[in-house]
């Protein structure tokens, strides 16, 4: 299982790997056609890093950096700590579980 799970991460990885280049290929291609370089066009993937050390990066136009990741980090906390279904169906699982487990404890008993 472990093998098999390791073969579709890898297989996976290497599939998003070559999406990525193919869009860099075609970004290529675009700009090679139209024969000038069009601010449109951009990398779907660009890694800057400025004067003072930080490293911005950007995915498909989207930037990406770690204080957005931070606060993105701080609102799924604050939406965990108040989700009552959450819990709710956390709670109805463990009682399931533990109830199929007596019932099964039962059952092996008599066998």
């Amino acid at each position: 299982m472990k093998r098999f799970m390791l073969k579709c991460v890898l297989i996976c990885g290497a599939l998003f790997i070559g999406v990525l280049m193919g869009m860099q290929k075609a970004n290529v291609s675009m700009v090679e056609m139209k024969g000038y370089h069009d601010e449109s066009f951009k990398s779907p993937l660009t890694i800057e890093e400025r004067e003072n050390g930080e490293v911005e990066a950007s995915v498909l136009g989207k930037n990406v950096s770690s204080h957005d990741l931070e606060k993105k980090h701080e609102k799924l906390k604050e939406i965990h700590a108040f989700n009552f279904f959450s819990s709710l169906g956390k709670t109805i699982a463990n009682i399931i579980s533990s109830l199929t487990e007596k019932v099964i404890q039962l059952i092996s008993s008599f066998i």
